[in-house]
Order: structure tokens, then sequence, then C-alpha cells
């Protein structure tokens, strides 16, 4: 009895290691897709729709959508002398106040920062967890939901993890051990795109990439809008980048290290982050150098909510250099890629990024840009993020990302007194 319950385990990591090693890993390693992953999505995509035509049917989420009008003459009917049209009743100011106070909470900038908001539940707890107990039919594909995201998809997605990591590691300390030659590049290069895609199949990822002729080159400088720590996985799965950032303690410090040793990216000591001209040093340097791979730079400085793109900090269009953008835009209905940090740590969000359905998203290659004639820095960074916010159907904003955990700066709030007291005395 014994001897059969260890083959039974035998035979389970067998075909465990099969699906993972065979199915998965090599076919990502050399960048060959077996249609699994689209399979699943066509299926899920049949299965939030029939869960979506469940709740609407139920008819329990209802959207107040009437006029101004309609809701001012639903608040008069508590009035002692009731007015359906006409004559003001102190009443009134309570609609207001009431638009007002939505405003403040819900403006343009504060609601960047957290998730956007779906039409219809993805079955995912994010969007409303009251939501499985519509109907029983509702709360049965939700419980199976739950069943395949935490018991299967998140166990291989963690394995798949583990291997593109280690695999990155291992790889790249390897590598840096050659001395440096074109082999070394092309080596380095492979393993880099070899871990990018494993870990983007541990995410069930499906990216459509557009536009390949725009592709960033050597000795250049890539700009993308910002959603989630995995902009790097979605782009490096198409290409190899060389990364920006700041020197990491502990299992980043760790990748950060190894990853040195094969491929020339820039990291910074956190006393030279604060030196401007030894960060823009380093950076003209790295663009001049024709071999070295292009720099992948996200100038809004912080994770935005996948609705906008908020302003590009001027310092990476100041080094020179062409400028390839690209835009990148995930579609929120199989899970949401936006990372919280205000609100997740970094294993939180990871562990809701593998127990998502999957990540869904479009990259769009831009026309490089450089600076013009008479342009500064600023005008500049302005319309390179104009141009990726048109391009990946994104609300272009003038407002500092910084703002997510910053105070209004002091000269905002002057700039917004002076036009009203220059409205109130009559001046232009």
């Amino acid at each position: 009895m014994e001897g059969s319950y260890w083959d039974l385990v035998l035979l389970v990591m067998e075909v465990w290691l099969f699906v993972v090693l065979g199915l998965i890993v090599l076919p990502a390693m050399f960048g060959v897709s077996l249609g699994f992953t689209d399979l699943y999505i066509k299926v899920l995509v049949k299965i939030l729709e029939v869960n979506n035509t469940l709740i609407q049917t139920s008819r329990i989420i209802e959207r107040n959508d009437d006029s101004m009008e309609e809701q001012i003459v639903e608040l008069r009917r508590s009035h002692p002398k009731f007015h359906s049209v006409g004559d003001f009743t102190l009443c009134d100011a309570f609609y207001f106040c009431k638009k007002g106070i939505e405003s403040i909470v819900d403006d343009e900038v504060t609601q960047r920062f957290t998730s956007e908001e779906l039409v219809s539940w993805n079955l995912l707890t994010r969007t409303n967890i009251n939501f499985h107990y519509i109907s029983v039919r509702v709360t049965i594909i939700w419980g199976l939901g739950l069943f395949i995201r935490y018991c299967i998809l998140l166990p291989l997605r963690v394995t798949l993890a583990a291997i593109g990591l280690s695999w990155l590691v291992i790889g790249t300390t390897l590598v840096g051990l050659l001395p440096n030659s074109n082999v070394k590049n092309w080596l380095s290069d492979v393993i880099h795109m070899t871990c990018y895609r494993i870990c983007a199949r541990g995410l069930s990822a499906r990216i459509r990439y557009h536009s390949k002729e725009n592709r960033p080159k050597k000795g250049g400088i890539c700009v993308a809008n910002h959603t989630s720590p995995i902009d790097i996985v979605i782009l490096a799965n198409d290409g190899c980048y060389a990364m920006v950032g700041q020197i990491h303690g502990g299992l980043m410090g760790v990748i950060q290290r190894s990853m040195v040793r094969s491929c020339p990216h820039v990291w910074f000591e956190r006393s030279e982050m604060k030196d401007r001209h030894a960060v823009a040093k380093r950076l003209k340097d790295h663009i001049a150098d024709k071999s070295k791979q292009p720099i992948l730079i996200f100038p809004e400085g912080t994770c935005i909510n996948n609705t906008s793109v908020m302003m590009f900090k001027k310092g990476s269009f100041e080094i020179g250099g062409t400028i390839y953008p690209v835009a990148i835009k995930y579609d929120p209905q199989f899970g949401d890629a936006f990372w919280n940090s205000g609100k997740y740590n970094m294993v939180s969000y990871l562990l809701r990024m593998m127990t998502s359905w999957a990540i869904v998203c479009n990259v769009w290659y831009l026309p490089p840009m450089s600076i013009q004639d008479g342009e500064d820095a600023v005008h500049f960074a302005n319309r390179v993020k104009s141009a990726i916010a048109l391009q990946g159907g994104l609300m272009d904003l003038s407002w500092d990302g910084g703002l997510k955990r910053e105070k209004v700066k002091q000269s905002f709030k002057e700039e917004q007194q002076k036009m009203y007291s220059s409205m109130i005395v009559g001046q232009d």
C-alpha cells in the first residue's frame, strides 16, 4: 500500500515536470507558442461572457445616471413646500455639496492611483467580493475559478518564476566570466530574453506587438508609460534593454549584480541618484556606445493605473540621443496589472498577479523622435508623452505623478488663489 502511494506521487511529479519543462519552458526558450495560452484566453472570454449575462439578469447592479434636474426634483420631494421646477429652495445646496465632495474625492489626479473600475465583474475579488452571492450558478463559477487560480495556476506560475529567475542569475553569472566579445553579448541577450519569456509564460501573458519596424535600436533611449513592474517583462520579451535603476539589497540585489556582469545595465547608488549631473553623464556615456543595448526608462517615475499618462520628468530628454516612444495598454478584464505601491508591497502585488486570470496587453512601437531646433527638454517630453497617450488610448495629463506620495506644491495653490482673486477684482 505504501509503495503504491509513492508510485502515485512519483507519477504526479513526472507529469508535472513534463508539463512545466516540455510544454512551457522549452517552447518559451525558443520563442515558440504551442497555442495553449490563446486557447485558454478564448475559453476564459466565453466564461466571463456567461457570468456577466447571469449578473445582468439578476439586476443587482444599478447606477444612478439621472440628470441634475431629476435628482434635484427628487431631493425637493422631502421639502414641506414641494416645487418641481423653478424657485430656489435651500435643499438644492445639498445636491451641489454632494457633487463638490465627489469631485474632491474622485478628481482626475488621485483616481489615477487606484485600480480602474470595470464595467462588469471578472470573477476576481478586487471588483466586488459580494458578487459571487448573486446566484447559485455564479457562486459555482466563482468557486471553480478560485480553485483553478489558487490550486493550479498559482503553483505553476511560482514554479515558472523560480525557473526563470534562477536561469537569469546562473546564466548571467557564467556569461560574466567570459571576456568582452560579440559572443558574450549574444549569449547575454539570449539569457535575458529566455528568462523574461519564461516569466511571461508564468503570467499567462498574451502580448501583441505593433509596428515592430520602430523597435528601439542600440544607442537609443526607449521611454514608455508605466503601469506595473512587469512592464519590463512585457517589453523585454521582444528585445533586449539596458535597465536603469537604484541598487537594492537582498534578492533584488543578487539579481542586479548578476545581470550587470553580462550586460552593461546602469545601476546607481542611493547617494549618486541625487546627483543629476552624475546620472546624466553615465547615461550619456552609455548611449554614446552604439554597441550597447538601448536604455529603458519610465519617465513618469511611478506607476499609473492604465488609464492615463502623467507628466514625464525632463531628465531623460536632456541627455540627447534618439528617443523611441512605446505605448503599453493592458486589458483589465483578465487582471489588474496596476501596482498601487501605497496599498500593496511587492510580495502582495506579485501574489495578485500570479492569481489573476492572465496578463493581456498591447504594445505599440512609435516612430523615433528627436528634439527639434529651439525646443527645450520640457516641451520635448510633453510631445513624446502626448504621442504615447494618443496611440495607447490613454488620457494625457500634465500633473506630476509624484503627487501619489507628496502633497500639492504650494506654488500650485498660490496660482489658483491668484486666478480667483483676479476674477473677483476684475483683472485679466
